[in-house]
């Protein structure tokens, strides 16, 4: 019997590696460290939501209706699958602020204490306002 690839250590949860390939034909074996796919490493339920997504050739009002759930939540499904890829859905960061990086941190302290900016707008800046 055939298992599905596990893409997640059990104990820790760190992404696991493959260690052999083998042939069922000629029974050629390669050993070494192959990193799985992304694609490869998504939960069970993630993997057939991208199967229907294919499937449906991109849109979600297919997937929907596949799966039988309103298009917010299978939006919010597709926004589950972006994140595990590792990438952030478009859009998703819109209004939001983004704070400082530690070097424009010093940076702003540095104009601050400098008095070549107020604190208001040091507060402002490092909040993420106007970067």
């Amino acid at each position: 019997m055939k298992y599905p690839v596990p893409g997640h250590c059990p104990v820790c949860g760190q992404n696991l590696y493959v260690t052999k390939l083998a042939c069922s034909h000629c029974g050629t074996a390669v050993e070494g460290a192959f990193e799985l796919p992304p694609l490869a490493r998504l939960s069970p339920d993630h993997q057939h939501f991208i199967e229907l997504f294919i499937r449906s050739e991109g849109k979600l009002n297919r997937v929907q209706e596949l799966l039988g759930i309103s298009y917010p939540t299978a939006r919010a499904q597709l926004h589950e699958v972006i994140r595990a890829v590792g990438y952030e859905p478009s859009g998703s960061d819109e209004g939001k602020l983004r704070p400082a990086s530690p070097e424009r941190r010093r940076q702003i302290l540095a104009d601050l204490d400098a008095g070549a900016i107020t604190s208001d707008e040091a507060i402002r800046l490092l909040k993420g306002e106007n970067t």
